[in-house]
Protein backbone atom coordinates (compact mmCIF):
# COMPACT_ATOMS: atom_id res chain seq x y z
CA UNK A 1 0.00 0.00 0.00
CA UNK A 2 1.11 3.62 -0.96
CA UNK A 3 1.32 6.00 2.47
CA UNK A 4 1.61 9.36 0.88
CA UNK A 5 3.51 11.12 3.55
CA UNK A 6 2.68 15.30 4.46
CA UNK A 7 5.57 16.61 6.67
CA UNK A 8 4.87 19.95 8.57
CA UNK A 9 7.05 22.89 9.48
CA UNK A 10 6.79 26.55 9.97
CA UNK A 11 2.56 26.45 8.71
CA UNK A 12 3.73 24.69 5.26
CA UNK A 13 3.88 21.38 3.96
CA UNK A 14 7.46 20.69 3.63
CA UNK A 15 10.02 18.04 2.01
CA UNK A 16 13.77 17.95 3.52
CA UNK A 17 16.50 15.79 2.03
CA UNK A 18 17.72 13.77 4.26
CA UNK A 19 16.18 15.90 7.19
CA UNK A 20 18.39 19.17 6.96
CA UNK A 21 17.72 20.79 3.03
CA UNK A 22 13.90 22.44 2.72
CA UNK A 23 13.20 21.02 -0.95
CA UNK A 24 10.05 22.01 -1.19
CA UNK A 25 6.83 23.61 0.29
CA UNK A 26 3.29 24.83 -0.22
CA UNK A 27 0.64 26.00 1.47
CA UNK A 28 -2.29 24.97 -0.96
CA UNK A 29 -3.58 22.52 1.67
CA UNK A 30 -6.97 21.48 0.15
CA UNK A 31 -5.71 20.50 -3.57
CA UNK A 32 -3.36 18.38 -1.32
CA UNK A 33 -6.01 16.74 1.17
CA UNK A 34 -8.41 16.58 -2.06
CA UNK A 35 -5.43 14.52 -3.81
CA UNK A 36 -4.65 12.59 -0.66
CA UNK A 37 -8.65 12.25 0.33
CA UNK A 38 -9.22 8.49 -1.77
CA UNK A 39 -6.09 6.84 0.38
CA UNK A 40 -7.30 4.90 3.20
CA UNK A 41 -3.99 6.11 5.37
CA UNK A 42 -1.56 9.28 4.96
CA UNK A 43 1.61 9.89 7.41
CA UNK A 44 1.32 13.33 9.22
CA UNK A 45 4.97 14.23 10.63
CA UNK A 46 5.23 17.85 12.79
CA UNK A 47 8.98 18.10 12.44
CA UNK A 48 8.64 21.71 14.01
CA UNK A 49 7.92 19.45 17.19
CA UNK A 50 9.98 16.35 16.48
CA UNK A 51 13.08 18.82 16.15
CA UNK A 52 12.20 20.57 19.81
CA UNK A 53 11.35 23.86 17.37
CA UNK A 54 8.20 24.58 18.57
CA UNK A 55 4.39 22.81 16.63
CA UNK A 56 2.13 22.84 14.28
CA UNK A 57 -0.64 21.34 16.11
CA UNK A 58 -4.02 23.15 15.09
CA UNK A 59 -2.88 22.34 11.01
CA UNK A 60 -2.36 18.54 12.21
CA UNK A 61 -6.12 18.58 13.94
CA UNK A 62 -7.10 20.09 10.84
CA UNK A 63 -5.69 17.13 8.71
CA UNK A 64 -6.98 14.92 11.16
CA UNK A 65 -10.34 15.72 10.64
CA UNK A 66 -10.09 15.65 6.74
CA UNK A 67 -7.90 12.46 6.25
CA UNK A 68 -7.20 9.24 8.03
CA UNK A 69 -3.92 9.70 9.40
CA UNK A 70 -1.07 8.37 11.65
CA UNK A 71 0.62 11.47 13.07
CA UNK A 72 3.99 11.53 14.63
CA UNK A 73 6.84 14.28 15.53
CA UNK A 74 7.93 15.19 19.03
CA UNK A 75 5.72 12.92 20.61
CA UNK A 76 7.62 12.49 23.77
CA UNK A 77 5.15 11.55 26.71
CA UNK A 78 1.54 9.52 27.36
CA UNK A 79 -0.02 12.66 27.32
CA UNK A 80 1.48 13.50 23.79
CA UNK A 81 0.29 10.38 22.44
CA UNK A 82 -3.59 10.93 24.10
CA UNK A 83 -3.08 15.08 22.03
CA UNK A 84 -3.02 13.06 18.81
CA UNK A 85 -5.25 10.57 19.40
CA UNK A 86 -7.65 13.25 20.67
CA UNK A 87 -6.72 15.44 17.81
CA UNK A 88 -8.81 12.71 15.39
CA UNK A 89 -5.03 10.96 14.59
CA UNK A 90 -6.07 6.95 13.81
CA UNK A 91 -2.48 6.06 15.44
CA UNK A 92 0.52 7.93 16.71
CA UNK A 93 3.88 7.12 15.61
CA UNK A 94 7.02 6.90 18.25
CA UNK A 95 10.31 7.28 18.08
CA UNK A 96 12.51 8.75 20.11
CA UNK A 97 11.01 8.56 23.35
CA UNK A 98 11.63 4.53 22.82
CA UNK A 99 15.50 5.67 23.74
CA UNK A 100 16.83 6.50 27.20
CA UNK A 101 20.26 7.15 27.98
CA UNK A 102 21.28 5.12 25.05
CA UNK A 103 19.04 2.25 25.98
CA UNK A 104 15.88 0.88 24.55
CA UNK A 105 13.25 2.03 27.03
CA UNK A 106 11.00 -1.58 27.47
CA UNK A 107 9.14 0.36 29.96
CA UNK A 108 8.00 3.17 28.69
CA UNK A 109 6.37 1.33 25.26
CA UNK A 110 5.03 -1.12 27.45
CA UNK A 111 3.32 1.57 29.50
CA UNK A 112 1.74 3.08 26.50
CA UNK A 113 0.59 -0.46 25.41
CA UNK A 114 -1.22 -0.30 28.45
CA UNK A 115 -2.70 2.76 28.31
CA UNK A 116 -3.23 3.41 24.46
CA UNK A 117 -3.38 -0.42 23.41
CA UNK A 118 -0.87 -2.03 20.74
CA UNK A 119 -3.15 -1.10 17.86
CA UNK A 120 -2.95 2.75 18.42
CA UNK A 121 0.47 2.63 18.25
CA UNK A 122 3.16 2.61 15.61
CA UNK A 123 6.66 2.71 16.36
CA UNK A 124 9.85 4.53 14.18
CA UNK A 125 13.07 2.94 13.45
CA UNK A 126 15.16 6.04 11.96
CA UNK A 127 18.13 4.42 10.70
CA UNK A 128 21.00 5.99 9.81
CA UNK A 129 24.29 3.90 8.55
CA UNK A 130 22.65 0.72 9.98
CA UNK A 131 22.18 2.73 13.56
CA UNK A 132 18.91 3.87 15.03
CA UNK A 133 18.98 7.81 14.97
CA UNK A 134 16.89 10.50 17.44
CA UNK A 135 16.44 13.62 18.28
CA UNK A 136 15.18 14.41 14.83
CA UNK A 137 18.12 12.52 13.09
CA UNK A 138 20.23 14.40 15.07
CA UNK A 139 21.86 11.60 17.53
CA UNK A 140 22.73 8.35 15.98
CA UNK A 141 22.65 5.67 18.96
CA UNK A 142 24.52 2.51 19.12
CA UNK A 143 21.12 0.37 18.90
CA UNK A 144 19.77 -1.31 15.44
CA UNK A 145 16.78 -1.20 14.08
CA UNK A 146 16.65 -5.25 14.67
CA UNK A 147 17.34 -4.32 18.32
CA UNK A 148 14.62 -2.38 18.68
CA UNK A 149 11.99 -4.40 16.94
CA UNK A 150 13.17 -7.45 19.07
CA UNK A 151 12.46 -6.04 22.00
CA UNK A 152 9.62 -3.77 21.13
CA UNK A 153 7.66 -5.83 18.84
CA UNK A 154 4.58 -6.74 21.83
CA UNK A 155 3.94 -3.44 22.19
CA UNK A 156 2.97 -1.74 18.90
CA UNK A 157 0.72 -2.47 15.95
CA UNK A 158 3.75 -1.73 13.30
CA UNK A 159 7.03 -0.49 12.55
CA UNK A 160 7.84 2.59 10.69
CA UNK A 161 11.35 2.30 8.85
CA UNK A 162 13.29 5.27 7.72
CA UNK A 163 16.01 4.68 5.91
CA UNK A 164 17.85 8.12 6.25
CA UNK A 165 20.80 7.37 3.85
CA UNK A 166 18.42 7.85 0.69
CA UNK A 167 15.74 9.77 2.45
CA UNK A 168 14.82 12.26 -0.18
CA UNK A 169 17.13 11.98 -2.84
CA UNK A 170 14.97 10.36 -4.92
CA UNK A 171 17.46 7.28 -5.65
CA UNK A 172 15.04 4.83 -4.68
CA UNK A 173 15.17 2.29 -0.71
CA UNK A 174 17.20 -0.51 -1.45
CA UNK A 175 15.11 -3.49 -0.72
CA UNK A 176 17.58 -6.36 0.35
CA UNK A 177 17.50 -3.74 3.38
CA UNK A 178 13.77 -3.60 3.71
CA UNK A 179 13.67 -7.40 3.14
CA UNK A 180 15.92 -8.38 6.13
CA UNK A 181 13.75 -6.37 8.60
CA UNK A 182 10.98 -7.17 7.34
CA UNK A 183 11.53 -10.90 8.03
CA UNK A 184 12.34 -9.93 11.71
CA UNK A 185 8.81 -9.02 12.94
CA UNK A 186 5.40 -10.13 12.58
CA UNK A 187 3.87 -6.52 13.26
CA UNK A 188 3.14 -4.16 9.38
CA UNK A 189 6.35 -2.91 8.47
CA UNK A 190 6.00 0.48 6.65
CA UNK A 191 8.93 1.96 5.17
CA UNK A 192 10.42 5.48 3.89
CA UNK A 193 13.39 6.99 2.54
CA UNK A 194 13.85 7.52 -1.23
CA UNK A 195 10.91 5.56 -3.03
CA UNK A 196 10.25 7.11 -6.02
CA UNK A 197 8.37 4.68 -8.42
CA UNK A 198 5.49 3.13 -8.45
CA UNK A 199 7.23 -0.27 -9.45
CA UNK A 200 9.52 -0.19 -6.11
CA UNK A 201 6.11 0.26 -3.93
CA UNK A 202 5.02 -2.47 -6.13
CA UNK A 203 7.82 -4.24 -5.41
CA UNK A 204 7.59 -3.44 -1.73
CA UNK A 205 3.70 -4.64 -1.60
CA UNK A 206 5.15 -8.09 -2.74
CA UNK A 207 7.48 -8.09 0.24
CA UNK A 208 4.27 -7.31 2.88
CA UNK A 209 5.85 -3.76 3.51
CA UNK A 210 3.36 -0.25 2.93
CA UNK A 211 5.31 2.26 1.13
CA UNK A 212 5.61 6.11 2.90
CA UNK A 213 6.12 8.18 -0.29
CA UNK A 214 6.62 12.07 -0.35
CA UNK A 215 9.10 14.16 -2.18
CA UNK A 216 8.67 11.57 -5.27
CA UNK A 217 4.73 12.86 -4.54
CA UNK A 218 5.83 16.51 -4.37
CA UNK A 219 7.85 16.64 -7.21
CA UNK A 220 5.47 15.04 -10.04
CA UNK A 221 7.59 11.99 -10.16
CA UNK A 222 4.65 9.39 -8.74
CA UNK A 223 1.06 10.63 -9.75
CA UNK A 224 -1.51 9.49 -7.06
Amino acid sequence: MLIPSIDLMGGKIVQLVQGKQKAVEFVNFPDWIARFSGHPLVQLIDLDAAMGEGSNRTLVADFCRKLSCQVGGGIRSEDDVQVVLDAGARKAIVGSSLIRNGAIDVTFAEELSKRFEARRLVFALDSCGGHVAIHGWKTVTDITPSEMMGALEPFCSAFLYTHIDTEGLLQGIPLEVVRDLRGKTKRRFIAAGGIRSREEVEQLDALGVDAVVGMAIYTGLLAV
